[in-house]
């Protein structure tokens, strides 16, 4: 490597108790009609009210849209793009999970202009300019609030992604306290898939940098040392917040070290069986990694080091262990996969290139079917 880029978000507040100043750095930004963009379960579970009062407090008008569904449908995404450009809103605040964060992206994203969202698939495509836009997780997983990229739900199926550094916010507000009570299986997974955000960065062909090397190492450290602690107890805000931050880290990280064949591999489970994305990061993480291991010894055995484990072998065995203490589906029969879907899911995992092209060992087809047909 003879050099490199790397792009961060521009500003992180990483602070308990932060969301409750929301209304105050969205006045800094200049925002005065302000749409929030959240899902069914963080309103229910109340965390969305006191950000709203916070921004009426600060004099601003917030108005909600709470019917974001995982792996955002492009027919959602759109019908918050669609409110925003009738309410002739200024500025944009992301709150809740990874869906939550890209619609968000999105809606910043188009609202302000004519651009269609099919017409924003792909990389650097994005035309812009888009409204001031704020970011704030309610889990710790996806690190999209520090990431340019959103990923969309087709009508036929397919996982589509707007890759722009446009969509890197102006504010990520991470507040712990907003994760607490998060039930096991959420935490679970959502941490695994932070955890496999900071493999992938690391062991990325294209991209992989010094910065990332060492955003990826701390992620994976804050995350194993906390999550089998944030599983078992939601109140333990300690754990909560090295998971918070931990993913935060493997967001910046793969955010300029691209992700490669977990990713490349879920993504036909989660558009196919709508398996939650970290879920499906989680049930072929293993096979991969074993699959990778002949091209991937040395950067494994730097994370196995980095974490105490042993060499490269040790590094795998311990994702193994991890993942199979975590409450969550082990197998694809488990979410509804059957043996004749292996051949679909080996072809539409073969046409995510742009994540495939990353990897550290060419996929082929056979391969493909292969990672599927050892968790199935």
């Amino acid at each position: 490597m003879t050099g490199f880029t790397f792009d961060p978000t521009p500003r992180i507040v990483c602070e308990d108790g932060a969301a409750a100043r929301l209304g105050e750095y969205a006045r800094e930004l200049g925002a005065r009609r302000v749409l929030v963009v959240s899902d069914p379960g963080v309103v229910a579970a109340g965390l969305v009210a006191p950000a709203l009062e916070s921004l009426a407090a600060a004099g601003l008008e917030p108005l909600l849209f709470s019917e974001v569904q995982a792996d955002p449908p492009q027919a959602s995404v759109e019908a918050a793009v669609a409110l925003a450009r009738e309410a002739a809103v200024d500025a944009v605040i992301g709150f809740g999970g990874g869906s939550s964060l890209d619609t968000a992206k999105l809606v910043a994203l188009l609202a302000g202009t004519p651009q269609r969202l099919e017409d924003a698939y792909g990389i650097g495509l994005a035309e812009g300019p888009r409204l001031p836009l704020i970011q704030v997780p309610t889990t710790a997983g996806t690190g999209s609030e520090v990431t340019p990229i959103a990923i969309v739900t087709t009508p036929d199926d397919q996982k589509k992604g707007v890759v722009s550094p446009l969509l890197y916010p102006d504010l990520a507000l991470l507040d712990a306290t907003l994760t607490l009570g998060l039930p096991p299986r959420v935490t679970a997974m959502t941490g695994v898939d932070a955890m496999v955000h900071a493999i992938e960065a690391y062991t990325s062909k294209h991209r992989k940098n010094p910065i990332s090397d060492s955003l990826a190492i701390t992620a994976l450290k804050l995350l194993h040392g906390s999550i089998r602690r944030a599983v078992q107890d939601g109140s333990d805000l300690p754990a909560r917040r090295a998971m918070l931050q931990g993913a935060l880290a493997a967001g910046m990280a793969f955010a300029n070290a691209p992700v490669g064949a977990v990713h490349a591999l879920a993504y036909p489970l989660g558009g196919v069986f709508h398996v939650p994305h970290g879920l499906s990061n989680a049930l072929v993480l293993t096979p991969v990694l074993e699959f990778n291991l002949p091209a991937a010894q040395g950067a494994y055995g730097e994370l196995g080091a980095a974490l105490g484990v042993g060499g490269a072998a040790g590094f795998v065995d311990a994702m193994r262990a991890l993942v199979a203490d975590m409450p969550m589906e082990q197998r694809l029969t488990e979410v509804g996969v059957r043996r004749q879907d292996l051949e679909r899911l080996a072809r539409d995992a073969m046409q995510v290139q742009r994540l495939l092209v990353n990897n550290p060992r060419e996929v082929t087809y056979d391969d493909a079917f292969a990672v599927y047909e050892r968790v199935l």
